[in-house]
């Protein structure tokens, strides 16, 4: 018999002395790591199926399991980890490439936690957002360059058409079949209660949603799935995908096993066939035939809804969004190298692209050095995860922010980085009934309601403390930020002082 060198990644406790061998476990998990031991009628794990998502942890009536890290170990070295180790054997073994989920892992810097926010003392007294109006309304579209007004005073320019969001976030694109039915029904519902707005991804837009369509951004990507007349029209706006975080520079794959009924309609394919994305559009190599996608979305919707590009944050970043600014776009997307709802090759998600924070920083100075940044809203994406970030990002030139991760979290997700299996014990990234079910989308919309609450207060919070009464005026409003533990090049392209100055 081959010998297998791989070892269990994660140990499970059980205290038996807790146990009551009532099975909740072997029901709840969907990777069947726990069994009844018939002949000791003692419940047992095969830990090498466990891929520490929580479920059992968290129903276990006696409170009798505990999941922790293995404790085998390979010999110190700092070049060759063991993971690095343990990698090359599933390789070895498989021969396929290596998959995973939820986002790069790898101890690359955060520059959200090493930016600080300023706050008003003695000479520029703050202003208590308790008592005083805070306005967190924002507006994503092109601006018009001046305000132009008849003999009456009343305003004749020509507006682009405007998404209206009452707070400054927005649900990233997850596409139905990546996610459950009952995840995109949270996320719409959460978004149509809060006035702000969800992303179909690029799955297109199940029937069911469509009386949510005044609160929805459909997508067009590689692939074209579920992209048809009726699906650009029931949108309040239209988003062209290049690229994304989790994988810049490669295209989709979902694979047949989730292409099941509703979604095989919606995405307009067989059932259990392959759902792959090329890695480009083929009708785009150049700003100019971006350009002709952007009008012909335009075209067709008359001219009555944004249309936003999506790029991954990537070494010329700044370069590209200065083309897309000019092609006619609304809005750019810009998603960091930690962007994590999309399942991708794990080479890929651990090496490919930059941080959101020195990319967004990069395209809102390029675009103003160009005189262009009335052109397009920015919306900063990849790893948001608290309205501290949020804060962060606006003040380093984004008009609002995508939260993916946050918002899967809030629904349940334990981030198992697990999604690619379709076993997902939550019911999120599963089509399996069974597991879909598990998600309450009522429960879930009102958490998503919640948190979004949460974090909007806080930033009311923080801009007070700032002595600033309006999203806008914190837009790009970098003396509010001072950065520690970076070098003088970090600071220099953040556009940001060092704490002390």
């Amino acid at each position: 018999m081959a010998i297998n060198y791989i070892e269990p990644e994660y140990e499970i406790i059980r205290d038996q002395s807790r146990c009551i061998a009532c099975r909740v476990c072997q029901r709840q998990c969907a990777n069947c790591v726990h069994y009844l031991d018939e002949e000791s009628g003692v419940m047992r794990s095969d830990e090498f199926k466990c891929v520490c998502c929580h479920r059992c942890v968290a129903l276990c009536p006696t409170h009798a399991l505990k999941i922790v890290k293995s404790a085998h170990t390979f010999k110190s070295n700092y070049n060759w980890s063991g993971e690095a180790i343990s990698e090359i054997y599933r390789q070895a073994e498989s021969g396929g490439v290596l998959l995973s989920s939820m986002g790069n892992p790898r101890p690359l810097p955060i520059y959200w936690d090493r930016l600080l926010l300023n706050a008003s003392q003695v000479t520029n007294p703050s202003i208590d957002p308790l008592r005083e109006p805070m306005e967190t309304v924002t507006f994503l579209g092109r601006k018009p360059e001046r305000l132009e007004r008849n003999e009456k005073g009343d305003i004749i320019s020509n507006m682009s058409p405007q998404l209206r969001l009452s707070t400054p976030i927005m649900f990233s694109a997850m596409s139905y079949g990546s996610i459950s039915y009952n995840a995109h029904a949270s996320l719409a519902r959460a978004a149509a209660e809060l006035g702000i707005y969800y992303n179909t991804g690029e799955g297109g837009l199940h029937e069911d949603f469509y009386k949510y369509g005044a609160n929805t951004i459909v997508q067009v990507a590689s692939g074209r799935f579920g992209v048809h007349k009726k699906y650009l029209e029931t949108a309040a706006a239209v988003e062209i995908k290049m690229g994304q975080g989790a994988k810049p520079g490669i295209g989709g794959h979902l694979p047949g096993e989730k292409i099941v009924g509703d979604v095989s309609r919606t995405r307009m394919i067989p059932e259990g066939t392959d759902a792959i994305s090329p890695a480009p559009h083929h009708d785009i190599y150049s700003i100019e035939d971006l350009r002709q996608l952007v009008y012909s979305i335009k075209e067709a919707t008359e001219y009555k809804k944004p249309v936003i590009v999506k790029i991954a944050a990537v070494h010329n970043v700044a370069a590209i969004a200065s083309g897309i600014a000019r092609s006619g776009a609304d809005i750019i997307a810009i998603d960091g190298f930690r962007g994590g709802t999309g399942a991708a090759p794990t080479r890929i998600r651990d090496n490919v692209g930059i941080p959101i924070e020195l990319a967004l920083a990069s395209v809102d100075e390029r675009l103003r050095q160009e005189g262009i940044r009335g052109n397009v809203s920015i919306i900063a994406a990849g790893s948001i995860r608290s309205s501290a970030d949020m804060v962060k990002a606006i003040a380093l030139g984004a008009d609002a922010v995508y939260i993916g991760t946050a918002s899967l979290v809030a629904l349940g997700c334990h981030l198992c980085r697990n999604c690619h299996s379709g076993k997902c014990n939550w019911g999120i990234a599963t089509q399996r009934p069974e597991l879909v079910k598990r998600l309450n989308p009522e429960i879930g919309a009102q958490r998503l309601v919640n948190l979004i609450s949460a974090w909007t207060h806080e930033l009311k919070e923080i801009m007070g403390g700032m002595g600033i009464n309006s999203v806008e005026a914190l837009r790009g409003n970098r003396l509010m930020l001072r950065g520690v533990g970076m070098t003088q090049k970090e600071l220099e392209i953040l556009g940001v002082k060092h704490a002390g100055e």
